[in-house]
């Protein structure tokens, strides 16, 4: 199997490259000063099916996913530094904030069965390496010290600057979002900060050659990267909001030190909108983990609806299409129970053309799921082992069981339904309702106390 991927900066599919059988990638990891919500996890498990599948293959495969613990979003250091306004708003210390966040983080990867990282690198603790490469690009004029004592790196230094993104830089105004009134210091508008003199600033600083400071934006994933994955990165994984500035940024920075595209492909995941919206905080509309939990609905079920949809897709989430994904779940997660006493427990792989052909075209996870839809209506004799094979990229604990039935709304209202049509011997009724339950995933039984269900 030879996994293609829909590269941004060249705009079509390309082979993903496994030298030595090693495929080393980088995913731009959390800014840690609250809970990801949904739309930031879609990033993750964007990193984790390249993962799978490459695994699947025989491929090895060493992923990098940092963890932003200096708190920078944008240029705006002064204002927008996140984890010390979350420090602020809670009283505590800004690394204390780092960690607790960091460790949700984790837990809500594990929730999702989103496989861990090789590496977690932090920003706090990568300080000296970011210093080393500024100092190195300064050595080749790709950045220089402005006025104000902060590092800028030189935009026209990088010859192919906007080819990932598609700007221009005579196209790129002053006054730019990302982008603050600092102009006066830089020799150009678009110039960004590297290194960043403290000021007034007195927590989340270091000494550095250039005197007190803090590193910039950008700087970080470029210098993580070429440092842990010896220079060269096969895959970088990033959110669509991510391409520009923070990715066209990195990738002028990484290539000025190594002379040549530091990166293979580019891939990026859409964004996710919830219930219509952007998911945004002033909108009230954040949704996170926990609130899935909270709403008696597995978690994994929630990767299963987010797989329903191709990771380059913009996808409007809705509870609907969550509640949906959760039966569906239940229903095949009781199907295999079944299947596996029907077929025997199996230790054979079998590979499905149909799916490994849509794993190869550019993780194509809604046909993955359509072709296992008609495995399941189909008289096959192995189907277990085809939806666990299916099972090893879609990462949804088929063969978890149901250990804990949870009645959705939905079910609560048929069986009831059903109740009411047995009492008053709606015979046809109370026998459409049943195959509707069965389809939902629950086994009815008919008592002379009345219907029971597991």
């Amino acid at each position: 199997m030879t996994l293609r991927l829909y590269d941004t900066k060249s705009r079509e599919l390309k082979p993903v490259a496994t030298p030595n059988g090693v495929t080393s990638m980088y995913c731009c990891g959390p800014t840690v000063y609250r809970d990801a919500h949904v739309g930031n996890l879609r990033t993750f498990l964007l990193a984790d099916l390249i993962s799978r599948a490459l695994t699947l293959s025989g491929v090895a495969v060493t992923l990098v996913q940092n963890i932003t613990d200096v708190g920078h979003m944008s240029e705006d250091f002064q204002e927008d530094d996140k984890i010390l306004t979350q420090a602020s708003i809670e009283k505590i210390d800004p690394f204390e904030i780092a960690r607790k966040y960091e460790g949700n983080f984790h837990k809500d990867l594990a929730r999702l069965n989103i496989r861990p990282a090789n590496l977690y690198p932090k920003a706090s603790e990568s300080i000296e390496m970011m210093q080393s490469m500024i100092a190195e690009l300064i050595k080749k004029d790709a950045a220089y010290v402005g006025s104000d004592g902060s590092v800028y790196f030189d935009v026209h230094s990088s010859k192919s600057y906007g080819e990932l993104s598609g700007n221009r830089l005579d196209a790129l105004k002053p006054g730019h979002k990302h982008e603050t009134s600092e102009d006066s210091a830089k020799k150009f508008h678009a110039d960004w900060a590297l290194w960043k003199a403290a000021g007034n600033r007195s927590q989340m600083v270091w000494p550095s050659p250039w005197g007190l400071g803090f590193p910039g934006w950008h700087i970080e994933c470029s210098a993580m990267s070429l440092k842990l994955l010896n220079s060269h990165v096969d895959v970088h994984v990033g959110g669509i909001d991510l391409r520009f500035p923070h990715h066209e940024n990195e990738r002028a920075q990484s290539n000025a030190i190594t002379g040549n595209e530091s990166v293979d492909i580019w891939v990026h995941g859409e964004h996710l909108l919830f219930e219509g919206r952007k998911m945004s905080k002033s909108s009230g509309n954040v949704l996170l983990i926990q609130d899935v939990i909270d709403r008696g609905i597995d978690p994994i079920a929630l990767r299963l609806c987010l797989l329903e949809n191709r990771y380059r897709s913009q996808m409007d989430l809705t509870w609907k299409s969550i509640e949906a994904a959760h039966e569906l779940l239940l229903r095949w997660r009781g199907k295999i129970s079944v299947w596996a006493i029907e077929e025997g427990l199996q230790d054979t792989t079998e590979i499905d053309p149909e799916i490994e052909s849509a794993i190869e075209n550019d993780l194509d996870t809604p046909k993955i799921l359509l072709r296992l839809r008609a495995i399941e209506k189909s008289e096959l004799k192995n189907k277990r082992v085809l939806f666990m094979y299916a099972d090893q990229i879609l990462g949804l604990q088929l063969d978890a069981g149901v250990k804990e039935k949870t009645l959705t709304a939905q079910m609560k209202d048929l069986l009831e339904a059903r109740s009411i049509a047995r009492n008053e011997k709606r015979w046809a009724d109370s026998d459409q309702l049943r195959v509707k339950l069965e389809e939902l995933g629950l086994i009815i039984k008919d008592t002379p106390e009345g219907q029971t269900w597991s």
